[in-house]
Parts: C-alpha cells; structure tokens; sequence
C-alpha cells in the first residue's frame, strides 16, 4: 500500500522503506545523487539454509515458488519506479505469500527478495542501504540512544570498513541509513546535523 500511494506521485523515481527508528548517514544532496544515478535498486537477497530462511519455506507455494528460488532479505528496501511497478502489479506471487506465509514466516523479509531473484535479479545490487548493529547476538538489533551519538559515532558507520558495488565501481559509501535509534537520540542528533550533515 505505501509504494501503491508512493507510485501515484509520478515524480517519484526511487522509494526507500524506513522506520521511525532510522536515521540519515549522509545529507539530502548525498543520498539523493546517489540513489537516482544508482542502475540498481538496494533490497538484500539471499539463501537462507537455516529454519529462518528456508525453514519458513511453505510447499504450498509449488509449483509457482519452488525452494530454490526462496529467499531472505531486510524488510528495509529502496527500489526504483520500474521494480515498484512490477511488485505493486503482482498479484500472483502476492497472494501465494499471503495465503501461506504465515508466523514464523514473514512477507517483510521474504517477498520482494524472492519476487526480485526469480524475475529481476539484474536490476538489484543485492544489498541493503540501512548499516544495522546485529553484533549483540539476538532477534533484535542493538539500539542506540542519547549517550551514544556522537560525531565519531556517525563517522564511524559511514566509514566502517565495508566495501561494495555501487554501479560497477567499488565504494566505500554502502549505507546511507543506519538503525536502530530511539526517541532520546533525537535531540543530540539534531544538535550535531550542522557538523555532521553540513547544513
């Protein structure tokens, strides 16, 4: 429904899913070059062997989604006009997802993965751009508040040590987005954007 809505403004060529949770890493101008000259769309999809991936495979999708094609992905997508288009008009693979992908099973983690490997693989990078903290070792992400945002914090997730395609170059800028913050982030946040975002 949001990229149905989002698709109505027909000057809108790139959607990013994010949360109230999520924060810019670079300013507007950068992440708005880097998007629309992007060739590919930013949704992370892969093989899961494990009972959170292919363990949330339901044979009822066959013949239509076999297990080869399934695949897992962070919910937190960006995709272009085009893609969009082509998930917002399926109704097919939708409603087999629908019918069958239930608890512990999540469309937001499996649709628009396997939707884009079976059908539109060259078109997406196969990554995320939303840097997430996993290193605590559980369901959830870590969480960042107050005490933790400061300068070299920011700097830190933008020059992490990742490298990835952008186009057919490699790069150092792989996420233009970072999770998880909470409401007592907001203020320090807000009070370095000058330093930080350069406005």
């Amino acid at each position: 429904r949001l990229l149905a809505n989002a698709l109505l403004d027909f000057s809108n060529e790139r959607f990013v899913l994010l949360s109230e949770s999520c924060i810019p890493v670079y300013n507007f101008p950068t992440v708005y070059r880097y998007l629309i000259d992007s060739a590919h769309s930013f949704v992370e999809s892969y093989d899961d062997p494990s009972r959170y991936g292919r363990g949330r495979y339901s044979r009822n999708m066959l013949p239509d989604i076999q297990l080869k094609h399934w695949r897992k992905g962070s919910q937190w997508f960006e995709l272009n006009r085009a893609l969009a288009v082509y998930i917002v008009s399926d109704t097919q693979y939708f409603s087999l997802f629908r019918k069958y992908c239930k608890p512990a099973c999540y469309p937001d983690e499996h649709y628009i993965p396997t939707f884009l490997n079976m059908f539109h693989g060259s078109l997406n990078s196969n990554r995320t751009v939303t840097w997430v903290d996993w290193s605590m070792l559980g369901p959830h992400p870590a969480t960042y508040g107050r005490d933790n945002i400061t300068v070299s914090f920011i700097q830190a997730i933008r020059n992490n040590g990742s490298l990835c395609r952008y186009n057919s170059d490699m790069t150092s800028i792989c996420y233009l987005f970072a999770r998880k913050f909470d409401p007592s982030a907001l203020e320090p946040l807000l009070n370095l954007s000058s330093e930080v975002m350069n406005f």
